[in-house]
């Protein structure tokens, strides 16, 4: 299972990348597989200022929809516009091309209490 050390991570599945004050979102490789081949990602919260642990959007997989929740507090800057046409790209690249949204952070402080890559793993059995 793929848990790359750069990023930090929550016990909902979700990763975050940061760049200054703006954030990268995705799902984690296990919350993917877990999912199964997504067919749907559903976002409507662009230029909504959205709570940490609030839900943002959702992903639909085959079998199931699952709810989005950000990992910190901010608002919500753009969908991944990739994910209109071929939402299946969370499944083949989803640290990479199939990041989700990107957010405006609000409170840098918060990402002290996100998962670091060991800890994600070990909640995961990685």
């Amino acid at each position: 299972m793929n848990i790359p050390a750069t990023l930090h991570y929550t016990k909902d599945h979700e990763w975050i990348s940061l760049d200054g004050d703006t954030a990268t979102i995705g799902i984690t490789d296990h919350a993917q597989r877990e999912l199964g081949d997504i067919v749907y990602v559903d976002i409507d919260t662009v230029d909504k200022d959205i709570a940490q642990h609030d839900v943002f959007g959702t992903v639909e997989a085959v079998k199931t929809v699952s709810d989005l929740f950000s990992p910190i507090s901010g608002t919500v800057l753009e969908v991944n516009p990739k994910l209109a046409d071929a939402p299946e790209t969370v499944n083949s690249d989803p640290y990479g091309d199939g990041w989700i949204i990107k957010m405006k952070v609000a409170n840098q402080g918060e990402v002290a209490g996100l998962l670091s890559a060991e800890a994600y793993g070990e909640l995961v059995g990685a």
